[in-house]
């Protein structure tokens, strides 16, 4: 039997209780995976927040990290606070798909989610439920899945608000 892949999409710039919050909850979601003798896969954009808190427990769990790069100049979107855990996740995955995108922009972001979500056995979504605040965001993310017939998790500390990026 093959391995499970998880995907993961969510919010950027969580706050520190946010995170820890969705760390003990993708704990609680990616632990039996990580007994199971055939393993797992998690995938990531490794966008700083959801998909690096996503990364890390993976990594810690002893799942493979499959990385998804939407676009050239990709990395240098990211918060220069994010750069270091960005190149790390980098280095630790186990494959790196590429997309051969010009630009970081809302289209080559959305096709990234599109191609994780397509490699995904289920999705977890670090997601308010509320709608995306520009196109490719979480909720426009999940509702692809979901048109797809794939299991979304959402996981969302109760009464916390995203924060601005």
């Amino acid at each position: 039997m093959a391995r499970s892949v998880v995907g993961v999409t969510g919010h950027r710039g969580l706050t520190d209780v946010q995170s820890r919050y969705v760390d003990a909850e993708l704990r609680r979601l990616l632990e039996p995976l990580a007994r199971a003798t055939r393993g797992f896969a998690g995938i990531s954009c490794l966008a700083d927040g959801a998909d690096t808190v996503f990364a890390d427990v993976v990594l810690d769990l002893g799942g493979q990290l499959i990385s998804v790069i939407p676009a050239h100049g990709y990395r240098d979107l990211q918060p220069a606070t994010h750069l270091r855990d960005y190149d790390r996740l980098v280095r630790s995955s186990a494959e790196v798909r590429r997309q051969d995108r010009p630009v970081p922009d809302p289209p080559s972001l959305m096709d990234a989610s599109r191609l994780l979500v397509d490699a995904s056995d289920h999705l977890i979504a670090i997601w308010d439920g509320q709608p995306a605040r520009g196109y490719g965001g979480t909720a426009d993310v999940v509702a692809y899945a979901q048109r797809l017939g794939r299991p979304v998790q959402v996981v969302w500390p109760a009464g916390a608000a995203r924060q601005p990026v």
